[in-house]
């Protein structure tokens, strides 16, 4: 086989399943957006010779909370939902540098001189290294696109790491379980989170939205019809930060605060319901119910209380924020896209960096 560069891979026609792409500027970051694939399947089999050029490829999305932030780290139920228009894309090139080299949010480098904003897709390159025995190539060109901004509680870490976990087996010809590629995920995840709870990296590859509960993982089929609006506010959040301020609350004073979260978790369990019946009115009014109790846990701020009451003016069924708090996103609930787009516009005039729209049970 011909050996090609990295830019010469670039391109070279796609594959019509991947559909075409379009190129645009968010938050400073070089975003693509993309017809989605189908279902996640495990890398690609295959086994290329030594030496020969066989770039790999791997593919997540974004995910959104749509109820049980923070309640969920004390054992109460939490919903995500996959958001497939939202993809994290990677590629893993071999080269002959002897030494990974990382294309990624601005920075160009060696992996290894990345810095701690990269230990995630560090700690990605390794495991999958090490489910990958014995290694054909010594290095790779690695590189991501992402149609999402990180740090913004969007799941940007754990799709990041799927991706790049993919697209170094892809390129070895190794294949993966689902449940492989979610340990694999997880074990990167540890360094960016510490104890993940897996249900970013569950989210982030999912076809389907995502329960955690009592710290077990599982699927909801839902009859929800409705579009949910995410909203950027521009300001990086800090999940570490966030969960930190709720346990320091949680021992200084464990009776309010086992209070708020007995609360969370009930909307849980009611949205669960809500989700699963269709009774998408009920999820918006949890939804707000919600917002209200994370504000008093003090993991909101002005900027997202701005922007939730923005969507709700604007019509929507429900708003909150989404995510670990101190920043990041909102996701707002309406009945149909008419509804979503006078949203998306108001939620724009409100000073939204960024804001994006996602039929609810929807598979692109």
């Amino acid at each position: 086989m011909k050996e090609l560069t990295y830019e010469q891979y670039r391109r070279r026609p796609q594959p019509a399943l991947l559909g075409a792409e379009t190129a645009s500027r968010v938050s400073g970051h070089m975003m693509r957006s993309a017809s989605p694939q189908l279902a996640v399947q495990p890398a690609r089999v295959g086994s290329p010779s030594r030496g020969a050029f066989h770039s790999g490829y791997g593919e997540t999305w974004a995910k959104a909370i749509l109820i049980g932030e923070h309640s969920a780290v004390y054992g109460y139920p939490a919903v995500a939902l996959p958001l497939h228009s939202l993809k994290m894309k990677a590629w893993a090139t071999p080269n002959l540098s002897g030494r990974h080299e990382l294309r990624a949010l601005g920075f160009s480098g060696p992996l290894e001189e990345s810095g701690e904003r990269f230990a995630g897709i560090r700690r990605a390159v390794a495991v999958a290294e090490e489910f990958v025995s014995p290694r054909r190539w010594s290095a790779f060109t690695l590189v991501t696109e992402a149609d999402f901004p990180a740090e913004r509680g969007l799941g940007s870490s754990a799709a990041a790491a799927g991706a790049v976990i993919r697209a170094v087996l892809d390129a070895y010809g190794i294949s993966a379980t689902p449940q492989e590629l979610f340990e694999l995920t997880n074990r990167a995840e540890m360094v960016t989170h510490g104890h993940p709870s897996g249900l970013d990296s569950a989210t982030t590859c999912s076809r389907n939205a995502v329960m955690l509960s009592a710290g077990r993982i599982s699927q909801l089929s839902i009859q929800s019809s409705g579009v949910v609006i995410i909203a950027d506010s521009g300001i990086c959040g800090s999940t570490r930060e966030a969960v930190g301020s709720v346990r320091s609350q949680y021992e200084q004073n464990k009776p309010r605060v086992d209070a708020i979260l007995a609360e969370l978790g009930t909307l849980g369990s009611q949205s669960v319901n809500d989700l699963q019946r269709g009774a998408i009115e009920d999820l918006g009014i949890h939804m707000n119910a919600a917002h209200i109790l994370l504000a008093q846990l003090k993991v909101s701020d002005p900027t997202l209380n701005r922007l939730v009451s923005a969507a709700r003016e604007a019509g929507a069924l429900g708003a909150k924020m989404t995510g670990g708090g101190l920043g990041g996103c909102i996701v707002s609930l309406a009945a149909d896209q008419n509804q979503a787009d006078m949203i998306v516009r108001r939620l724009r005039q409100a000073g939204a960096r960024g804001v994006w729209s996602h039929r609810i049970g929807a598979v692109a």
